[in-house]
C-alpha cells in the first residue's frame, strides 16, 4: 500500500529525482494546460476552490497531469491523499486503503484514494470500492488512459464524475520546457540552454507529453558536453538522440498526421496492403497510438468492406482486443495483420451509402408511423386496437413471405444496394429473387 501525505518534507537530495518530479507543480497556480477544466469559472476549478468535490476518473492521454492534478487536489482541500497503481494493487490492498479511511473520517478528515490506470481494475476490485465511495468514506480520483465507459464498471462510473483531460498543446510545452530551463538547479548549475530549432522538435516529438518532454531534456542536457564559461547547449541531434528517435515529420496534431493517416486508410481502401503496411509502419515509428489506428481499421471494415467480406469486421474488432491486451511492440505485429489482410479483402461501400440515404430522408420528412401489422402488442388491450393484426412470421412460410415493412406514408425506395464483390455478390443475388421488383 502506497500511503503519501501530500505535506510531508521533500527530501534534501534531489540528485535521484528526475526532472518531471522535481517539476510537478503544487498548486492550481502552478499547473499548465487543460483550460477546459481548471481556467477561470471553469467546472472543476469552481469544484475545488469551493471544496464541492465528488468522486472522479481523469480521463486522459500520459503526460497529460492526471497525477499532479490529483495531489494538487487533495493539497488544495487539505486531504489525506493515499495513492496506488492498479498493477500492483489487490483487493487486500484497497481493504486496508478503506480502513484507513474510516479511520481517518471518524478523526474529522476526508481522504482522497488516487487510482493510477484504473482500467486495469478487475471487477471484483472495483466492486470493493462501491460502498465506501458511495458513504463518502472515500473520495476516489482514478486515473486512466482507455475511454471509462468500457473499462470501468457501470456502478463505479455511476458514482462518479468522468473529465477528460486532454494532450498538451505546444504553448503549453513549451511554458513547461523554459520553466524547467529557468527554475531547477541542476539545469540552471549547468547553464542548460536550447536552440530554437531543437527546442520546437523537442515539442513535437513530445506529443502532448509534459513527462516526456522533461525526461528528454533531462536526458538531453547528461548528454551535452559541457563548457565551463559557456554551460551545455542542446542542438537538433541530441534531442534525437534522447529521444531516440530519428526525426520524423510526424506530428500527432499537425496536417502530416492527418496526411498519413489518410494515405494509410486510402491505400487500405485500394486494396494495396504494401503501401498500407508503409505508412503502418512510419505511424508506429513515429509513435502514433496504435488504439487509434486500431480503431480506424474497425471503421474501415464496415464502411469500405462491408458485406463483401462479413469476416473484415471481426478480423478488425479482433485486431482492437489484441491491441489493447498486449501493447507495444507485439502489437505492431496484429496491425499488420489485420491491415494486410483487409486491404486485400474485397471491397464495398454499399451499407455506408444505405445507412446515409435513408438517414437523409429521415433528416427531410417526419418519422413514418409504424404499420399496425408491425406493432408490438405484449397486452390483450393493444391487440383489440389491431396491434400486430395481419402479421405473417416469416419461420412459418419456410422463413420469407411477401409482407410490407415500409411505413405507409414513406413509399419504398432501395438504399441497400449491394456490389458484385465477394460475398455481396450472393447477397445481391439473394435479395433479387426474394423482392424481383426492387431492381438493385
Amino acid at each position: 500500500m502506497a500511503l503519501f501525505n501530500t505535506d510531508a518534507p521533500k527530501p534534501q537530495d534531489d540528485s535521484f529525482r528526475p526532472l518531471a518530479d522535481r517539476m510537478r507543480p503544487l498548486s492550481l497556480k502552478e499547473f499548465v494546460g487543460q483550460r477546459h477544466l481548471l481556467g477561470d469559472g471553469k467546472i472543476l476549478r469552481r469544484a475545488i476552490e469551493a471544496d464541492q468535490l465528488a468522486s472522479m476518473i481523469l480521463w486522459g492521454p500520459p503526460g497529460s497531469g492526471k497525477t499532479t492534478l490529483a495531489r494538487i487536489i487533495a493539497r488544495e482541500t487539505g486531504s489525506v491523499f493515499y495513492a496506488t497503481s492498479a498493477v500492483t494493487s489487490g483487493v487486500a490492498e484497497l481493504r486496508k486503503m478503506i480502513k484507513a479511511g474510516e479511520e481517518n473520517r471518524q478523526a474529522g478528515k476526508r481522504t482522497i484514494l488516487f487510482i493510477d490506470e484504473i482500467h486495469r481494475f478487475n471487477k471484483a476490485q472495483q466492486d470493493a470500492l462501491l460502498h465506501s465511495v458511495e458513504d463518502g468514506t472515500l473520495l476516489l480520483i482514478g486515473a486512466t488512459t482507455e475511454n471509462p465507459s468500457f473499462e470501468v464498471i457501470s456502478a463505479l462510473l455511476s458514482r462518479c464524475r468522468v473529465y477528460q483531460l486532454l494532450a498538451l498543446e505546444e504553448n503549453d510545452l513549451d511554458e513547461i520546457l523554459q520553466r524547467a530551463l529557468s527554475g531547477d538547479d541542476m539545469l540552471r548549475q549547468k547553464k542548460a540552454e536550447i536552440d530554437a530549432d531543437a527546442r520546437k522538435l523537442l515539442i513535437t516529438l513530445a506529443g502532448g507529453d509534459a513527462r516526456n518532454l522533461l525526461t528528454a531534456l533531462e536526458l538531453a542536457v547528461r548528454l551535452a558536453p559541457i563548457d565551463g564559461k559557456d554551460g551545455c547547449r542542446i542542438d537538433r541531434a541530441l534531442v534525437e538522440e534522447a529521444m531516440q528517435r530519428r526525426t520524423l515529420l510526424y506530428d500527432k496534431k499537425g496536417d502530416y498526421h492527418y496526411d498519413t493517416i489518410s494515405a494509410f486508410i486510402k491505400s487500405v481502401r485500394g486494396s494495396d496492403p504494401d503501401a498500407a503496411v508503409y505508412w503502418l509502419a512510419l505511424m508506429l515509428e513515429a509513435g502514433e497510438d496504435p488504439k487509434f489506428i486500431a480503431r480506424r481499421l474497425i471503421v474501415l471494415a464496415s464502411e469500405d468492406i462491408g458485406n463483401a467480406d462479413p469476416h473484415a469486421l471481426m478480423v478488425a474488432t479482433s485486431a482492437f482486443t489484441a491491441v489493447n491486451y498486449i501493447g507495444m511492440p507485439e502489437a505492431r505485429i496484429v496491425l499488420a495483420q489485420a491491415t494486410t489482410y483487409l486491404a486485400s479483402a474485397p471491397k464495398s461501400n454499399a451499407s455506408y451509402l444505405a445507412i446515409d440515404a435513408a438517414a437523409e430522408d429521415v433528416r427531410r420528412g417526419k418519422p413514418g408511423s409504424v404499420p399496425l401489422h408491425l406493432r408490438n402488442a405484449p397486452t390483450r388491450l393493444m391487440s383489440q386496437f389491431g396491434y400486430a393484426a395481419g402479421y405473417k412470421y416469416p419461420h412459418d412460410f419456410g422463413g420469407f413471405t411477401d409482407q410490407d415493412y415500409f411505413p405507409p406514408d414513406t413509399g419504398k425506395k432501395i438504399y441497400y444496394r449491394p456490389t458484385e464483390n465477394g460475398v455481396e455478390k450472393r447477397i445481391k443475388e439473394r435479395l433479387l429473387s426474394l423482392w424481383p421488383k426492387r431492381k438493385r
